[in-house]
């Protein structure tokens, strides 16, 4: 039993991953493949059945999981993106789950023919947008900042609103046959749970935090013992109040994410992880332990009420809660389409309605199927459709962009080059106005300030840089800016001017390899080098790989001194040369690179030269299509 229980929770962690980066490989929503592969592996094909196979324990395994995932949600709820989108945001997370409630139960009533507790449990239930569905959704599709504000903070608040009007929708028509003030206690009921979640939540980060920046917690520990405090928060809220866990922790997030903490930045690396190995896990798990019955509750009634869910209450609800907030219409339009539901409102979808019937109601037996249906409907159609409204409503940023930290008479004539000539979106930033002083003359974007400050931080969009590169004087603190920028853009975009070193290996005066970026250009190509041959008039130039001019041909034409920069494709996206060399350049690819200026017979030279070359393969390519006419004839 122990062999084949290890088995199948092995087969779920790796089947999670896995998933995770086939969706990436093929830039798929990851949500959309998870629900897939959990009903393959278990309705469909049975290979596994988690509530069988796991036992009772299933359950609060999956408390705990969600409860980790809303921490690490409120930890990504940052006060400045608040204030970017403060009014609709206030709007989204106040007057929306009311509108949410009562239009979902009305549409439950009307249209699904449920009766009015099964309703009012089912608009409640559907109060919660799913961060373990909406976090993944964002994370590829590319939204502005504040665009994916309004999803991000609706997502995190309502999730445990939503459990929590689900709760007191329960007790009251579960006691209201043995209490004839289920009302009024209903009322105490919520506003202690409310109380218990802000007081623990926000106490325990304040505990937490007074301790990490008194040094009374070693570095290796900080994160297990968040985790551990985020279990004990979990299930103590709970103890008082049933789901009053889960906005205490997410209050706990908000607190811990917005305080001045020491090692803030790798507790959030950390919690990423475990956050994404848990959504991973606990959506396979659920969609496995689907049971084919369920399914046998769908009629025409189900389908027009998933449809009315999807396209009339969703939309009308946005549409209402932000009249006169100041929303884009835009931002209006995609925050009222796209509302995914995911692993919470199923997980208590299936609690309640169990709790329901066996008060008596009947009907309680539609709500999880109709909820699973929900699910499965809005995570397919949003989690599709997401990035290419996005994009037709022009709210997502394209990683295009290139940002240079450092300039110099050389960095800036690289942006300027880049920004004015191949209309690549650069940004130049700088702690010096007299460095950027070139830069802003030249119609280059800049921006003042120490890059590795909160400040400035939070003012960048990351969602737009395809590449980034460390400029400065210094190759200690460029290691330190690449290693800040890895953790929000890959590895392999985030360059740094070459250090100059015998033995790099071996030199003490060097960063190690893994501390610094990769490279970039050409191993000569050192700070001290490259605005030495700024000065001797070195230039950029740019050319374009045609059917009749290869890249064999570039390099044959230009100095052999010349330094590659970088690559920009059809697509418009640039990719910085790293140092070790790249991919070939192909058809219809623009290569920039920096070589000493050129004279006029340098130019009469290589038009000569190309001329010669056209002429070869003309011929070259007119004898072999006659070769075969020789030989049939």
């Amino acid at each position: 039993m122990e062999h084949n229980l290890s088995l199948l929770l092995i087969s779920i962690i790796a089947l999670g991953v896995f998933v995770q980066w086939i969706a990436w490989s093929l830039r798929m929503p990851a949500i959309v493949l998870f629900l897939v592969s959990g009903v393959l592996a278990g309705p469909v094909l049975g290979w596994m059945q988690p509530s069988e196979d796991i036992g009772p324990v299933l359950s609060p395994l999956v408390g705990l999981a969600v409860a980790v995932i809303l921490f690490e949600g409120g930890l990504s709820l940052r006060l400045h993106e608040f204030k970017e989108a403060a009014s609709g945001v206030r709007r989204l997370v106040t007057l929306g789950p009311m509108l949410s409630w009562g239009l979902y139960s009305a549409a439950a009533y009307w249209i699904g023919g449920l009766g009015v507790p099964v309703s009012l449990l089912f608009g409640a239930i559907l109060v919660v947008t799913g961060p373990t569905v909406v976090i993944p959704m964002l994370r590829q599709a590319g939204l502005n900042r504040r665009t994916a504000s309004y999803l991000k903070w609706e997502a995190i608040i309502n999730d445990p609103v939503g459990a929590l009007l689900g709760v007191l929708v329960l007790q009251y028509f579960v006691l209201s046959g043995t209490y004839p003030s289920a009302g009024g206690k209903v009322v105490v009921d919520l506003g202690l749970a409310i109380l218990v979640a802000l007081v623990m939540g926000s106490g325990v980060a304040w505990l937490l935090g007074w301790a990490f920046n008194r040094v009374w917690v070693p570095e290796y520990l900080k994160a297990p013992l968040t985790v551990a405090f985020v279990l004990v928060v979990y299930g103590v809220a709970n103890l008082i109040f049933a789901e009053a866990g889960l906005l205490a922790v997410v209050v706990m997030g908000m607190a811990m994410g917005n305080m001045n903490i020491a090692g803030m930045a790798e507790l959030r690396r950390f919690k990423e992880y475990v956050s994404i190995l848990m959504v991973s896990v606990v959506f396979i798990v659920l969609t496995a332990d689907l049971s084919p019955e369920v399914l046998h509750h769908l009629d025409w009634h189900a389908a027009a009420l998933v449809a009315a869910v999807l396209f009339v209450v969703r939309p009308l609800v946005v549409w209402l809660c932000t009249l006169g907030a100041g929303m884009d219409w835009r931002d209006r339009l995609l925050v009222g389409w796209i509302a995914p539901r995911g692993i919470v409102a199923y997980a208590v979808a299936g609690v309640f309605s169990a709790t329901l019937v066996d008060a008596g109601y009947e009907g309680a037996r539609q709500l999880l199927p109709l909820i699973f249906a929900v699910v499965f409907a809005s995570v397919v159609l949003h989690g599709f459709s997401l990035g290419r409204l996005a994009r037709w409503l022009r709210l997502s940023v394209e990683p295009n962009g290139v940002l240079i930290v450092g300039a110099s008479p050389w960095s800036t004539e690289l942006a300027r080059a880049l920004s004015n000539e191949l209309h690549v979106q650069v940004l130049l930033v700088d702690s010096s106005w007299h460095r950027l002083r070139a830069a802003r003359l030249a119609g280059v974007r800049v921006l003042y300030g120490e890059v590795l400050s909160e400040t400035i931080q939070q003012s960048l969009e990351l969602n737009g840089v395809a590449c980034m590169l460390a400029a400065t004087s210094n190759d200690a603190y460029n290691a330190l800016v690449c290693s800040y920028f890895s953790n929000s853009l890959e590895h392999d975009r985030v360059f740094q001017l070459p250090m100059y070193a015998v033995d790099e290996n071996n030199d003490a005066r060097v960063v190690a390899r893994p501390l610094r970026g990769r490279p970039a250009f050409d191993e000569s190509a050192q700070y001290e080098e490259l605005w030495r041959r700024h000065f001797q008039s070195w230039q950029f130039y740019k050319t374009r790989i045609t059917e009749n001019y290869g890249y064999d041909d570039l390099k044959r034409d230009r100095p052999e001194e010349a330094i590659p920069i970088a690559v920009l494709h059809d697509d418009k996206t640039l990719l910085l040369s790293p140092a070790s060399g790249g991919a070939r350049p192909e058809i219809g690819d623009t290569i920039i690179y920096y070589a000493p200026k050129r004279t006029d017979e340098d130019r009469r030279r290589a038009r000569a030269e190309r001329a010669v070359a056209a002429s070869t393969r003309s011929a070259s390519a007119s004898a072999g299509a006659s070769e075969p006419d020789k030989e049939s004839s």
